[in-house]
């Protein structure tokens, strides 16, 4: 193939919190050396009609996003898969399934998410209409020992450090 072999990068964090953001300005710091792919959760869901967030919904979706992103990278792909991927399982499913693997944690105060909150999915939730968002109505489990740590998806350090991370 010429090229080097591929990794995943999994940007995870609480909804809002910056990680389609931060995976699209690293993958314009790789693109002119690497072929990459963005994975954005959200438009993944929406693409395959996965609209449901019940535990076991949420199971499946992670293990075939965590699927998809390592046959990518098999194929010497950069796949960069902004998602919240909201417990430590979901994300070492995908750790295990890829052939290189770097946990991205996007650091942002829920605080600061809630204020943000583009979708309005805070809003829903403090409202009882989102009962299962993560760090709200849901547990979220942030990395216990991430690869690189982002405040926000506009920390340019953060971006800096990943692309070096990249063969």
């Amino acid at each position: 193939m010429g090229e080097a072999s591929g990794i995943v990068l999994w940007f995870t964090g609480l909804p809002a919190s910056g990680k389609s953001t931060l995976a699209t300005r690293v993958r314009d710091r790789l693109a002119a050396r690497r072929s990459c792919v963005v994975l954005d959760s959200d438009a993944l869901r929406e693409a395959l009609g996965a609209t449901t967030y019940g535990d076991a919904d949420r199971e499946g979706f992670y293990r075939s996003l965590g699927n998809l992103a390592a046959l990518l990278a098999r194929q010497g792909h950069v796949v960069l898969v902004a998602a919240t991927a909201p417990l430590r399982v979901h994300r070492e499913h995908a750790r295990e399934a890829a052939p290189a693997f770097v946990e991205i944690w996007v650091r942002t105060p829920l605080a600061a998410c809630e204020a943000r909150d583009p979708k309005g999915l805070y809003a829903r939730a403090r409202g009882g209409d989102a009962p299962t968002l993560p760090g709200v109505g849901a547990p979220y489990e942030p990395p216990l020992a991430p690869d690189v740590t982002a405040d926000g998806g506009l920390d340019d350090a953060a971006a800096a450090a990943i692309a070096r991370l990249v063969p």
